[in-house]
């Protein structure tokens, strides 16, 4: 089963590459990976999605909590939340497949964000679902390229997640 993870840690160098090698030491495997800063510039938010049961996904989350960086490890699987991802799809285009193209682009709220005599760049944003469903629609039209960003995940609510609080609170 898939894990969407939340991990908030401290923005500082190196970082990454703990919670990475944490990953590739026990041999769990990184399906996505995305990183960014929060509302406090101390803070980064690495969420990734990765595979494994309960007690695989349970053993991970322990193993982060003991790196010194991390503040606070989230697992979406059981709470209510949006997953959204980006991807940017060059799709080969003639006079005969450009409106076809864009007959599938404007069905899923998609942009075209370059065109080319022989191609065009296609942006879409949405669950894994929409970006699959298009990518399989366009396949037989010609894909020539695909970038995806990988999950960004939030959970519903009113409030954030108070990162610095929950550290205090734990020390």
């Amino acid at each position: 089963m898939q894990h969407t993870i939340s991990v908030l840690v401290e923005n500082e160098f190196g970082v990454l590459a703990r919670v990475a090698g944490l990953f590739s030491g026990r041999g769990f495997n990184i399906e996505s990976l995305t990183v960014a800063e929060t509302t406090d510039p101390t803070v980064s938010r690495i969420t990734l999605v990765t595979r494994g049961d309960d007690r695989v996904v349970e053993q991970i989350e322990k193993q982060l909590n003991k790196l010194i960086c991390v503040i606070k490890v989230s697992d979406f699987a059981e709470t209510p939340h949006v997953e959204r991802e980006l991807s940017l799809i060059k799709v080969t285009t003639n006079e005969k497949t450009r409106a076809e193209v864009m007959s599938i682009v404007e069905i899923f709220r998609g942009k075209v964000i370059d065109a080319g005599p022989a191609s065009y760049i296609i942006e879409v944003t949405g669950d894994v679902g929409k970006i699959n469903a298009i990518l399989e629609l366009l396949r037989p039209l010609g894909i020539i390229e695909i970038v995806r960003t990988g999950r960004v995940a939030m959970h519903r609510g009113a409030g954030p997640i108070n990162a610095r609080n929950d550290k205090e609170r734990a020390a």
